[in-house]
């Protein structure tokens, strides 16, 4: 006889309070977005309707694919940088045709499985590539704070400040502008302290209204957003966006290009899942099904000629802590930001550019570990030292060569750190035979200190050279303390020969010794 289980349908069908929760958040993390899509957009040199279309594609595709249930995907101010150095490279025509390239990539390593070892990645670099990214988003954004034109590398923009505060100090105009950044940057700053009104706005979205109203009463002087209408925006790459990726030796500086997109925003998205799923109780991050809808939507946001999207932690917080309970929230605030783009588009000619650039300081401050710093550097310093280049490299250099040196010192700084090695020393008092025991992890990194101590020794005493505790012995350690040995007619006992003299087991099986690095280490 057939039986129903009547709990079945109910957890199959989202109940009514699990809805109206969800339509909640949606509403909130929509507010949140609205600002922070079309300050990426405006930041990153791109039309403001782009910002708003990713943030579409982020919500009505990533937002219904399996991966993670609660973040919220979009225009992320963690790529505004490399965005910013694309356009400026190879032309907004071309931007989809990159955008297209890194999403398949994506997709391609979320079907290879390789999702969980973005989780490998040290700490260290994701958060100096994050300090960094923050650290030229806001010497860039300082300059739109006063409606000027910024200076094209990261340290340009910084040696350039003195001379943009002189000229602020001598324009009305600037100094209108400034007067409006400054103002957003503050309601920022103070409105969640306003605890009652920030559950009821956003701050992003309080700081641009209240800015935007400022401009409307009083009429200052400063440059608006332009809008293209969200059609013409709307660009497909063609065979010349691709083209011109392959032109003039362009193929490999593209190519490159289309790696930082891939990884730098797999690496955001799947950190941010991490950091999502210990804010709430519900189902965890499938790290290669999430790697694969942002993938997706990636690739969607490449055909319409769109910013590329990521995980972004501020809307994802603002989805959990407004209490969402499955991924209808994100999808619906992906409804919405299409309703706003398709029905109010003049709205966004309204906003002070001074504004977004307001939200975008703020949020490359948020970007920076200000307060973790001190205490990684109290505790472990060599990871602050990782962080600490990692971000001053991007600043000098651009994102993708600043994240390979970080993550070349942080092999680097492993390496170092897992080779620690010391030599017990025994018999110095006597007449007789000096005892060194070599013990840890001997590497070429650890080389001169161990033939500092060796060649310390007393020269005209016999010396045996015990090698059994090392864990591991590389070619280089080993060729050059067997040097050093036979220069020194040293004995040296090796991990295999302490198993050779160590007697046969009672069942008489065979002795097998646990080491071998010492082979070729002869005495």
């Amino acid at each position: 006889m057939k039986t129903t289980d009547p709990t079945v349908k109910r957890r199959s069908i989202p109940d009514l309070a699990t809805l109206r929760a969800d339509f909640t958040a949606s509403v909130v993390v929509f507010l949140v977005a609205v600002p922070l899509c079309v300050g990426v957009a405006v930041a990153s040199g791109v039309p403001a309707e782009l910002g708003l279309v990713t943030g579409i594609v982020g919500g009505l595709v990533a937002g219904l694919l399996p991966g993670s249930s609660l973040q919220v995907s979009g225009p992320a101010a963690g790529l505004t940088v490399l965005v910013y150095e694309a356009v400026r490279e190879y032309g907004v025509k071309a931007l989809g045709a990159l955008v297209l390239a890194a999403g398949l990539l994506q997709l391609a390593m979320g079907a290879l499985k390789l999702g969980r070892w973005f989780r490998a990645i040290s700490v260290a670099v994701v958060q100096g590539m994050l300090a960094g990214i923050g650290l030229v988003l806001i010497a860039g954004q300082l300059y739109t704070l006063v409606d000027a034109e910024a200076p094209a590398s990261g340290l340009d923009k910084l040696a350039e400040l003195p001379r943009l505060a002189a000229d602020t100090a001598g324009s009305g105009d600037a100094l209108a502008a400034f007067a409006v950044g400054t103002g957003t940057i503050a309601v920022l700053v103070l409105w969640p302290k306003w605890r009652r009104a920030a559950r009821a706005l956003p701050a992003p979205l309080a700081g641009v209204a209240l800015a935007t109203l400022a401009v409307f009463a009083f009429d200052p002087p400063v440059a608006k957003v332009e809008v293209h209408g969200l059609l013409d925006s709307v660009q497909p790459p063609g065979g010349d966006a691709f083209s011109a990726l392959v032109e003039g030796g362009a193929l490999l500086g593209a190519l490159g290009t289309i790696l930082a997109f891939a990884l730098i925003a797999s690496a955001e998205s799947l950190f941010s899942a991490a950091a999502v799923d210990r804010m709430h109780d519900g189902p965890r991050t499938d790290y290669d099904k999430e790697l694969m809808a942002q993938g997706a939507g990636n690739t969607v946001c490449g055909v319409l000629g769109a910013l590329p999207m990521t995980a972004v932690i501020v809307r994802s917080s603002a989805n959990v802590r407004a209490g969402a309970r499955t991924k209808a929230s994100r999808v619906l605030h992906g409804v919405w930001l299409l309703a706003f783009a398709a029905a109010f588009p003049a709205a966004l000619g309204v906003i002070p550019v001074a504004a977004l650039a307001g939200v975008l300081v703020h949020a490359g401050w948020k970007l920076i570990p200000v307060s973790e710093f001190a205490p990684l550097w109290r505790e472990h310093r060599g990871e602050a030292l990782v962080l600490a280049v990692t971000a001053l490299a991007i600043v000098a250099t651009n994102m993708f060569e600043g994240v390979l040196i970080g993550l070349a010192l942080a092999v680097v700084k492993t390496a170092w750190d897992t080779s620690h090695v010391h030599l017990e020393v025994d018999g110095l008092e006597g007449t007789g035979t000096v005892h060194v025991r070599v013990v840890g992890n001997a590497t070429f990194l650890r080389l001169p200190k161990i033939l500092d101590q060796l060649e310390a020794l007393p020269q005209d005493r016999p010396t045996r050279l015990d090698l059994t505790g090392l864990r591991h012995l590389d070619h280089a350690c080993g060729m050059a303390l067997s040097g050093w040995a036979e220069r020194h007619g040293t004995t040296v006992l090796a991990a295999e020969d302490e198993a050779a003299a160590a007697p046969p087991p009672a069942d008489g099986s065979e002795s097998r010794p646990e080491r071998k690095e010492a082979a070729g280490v002869r005495g």
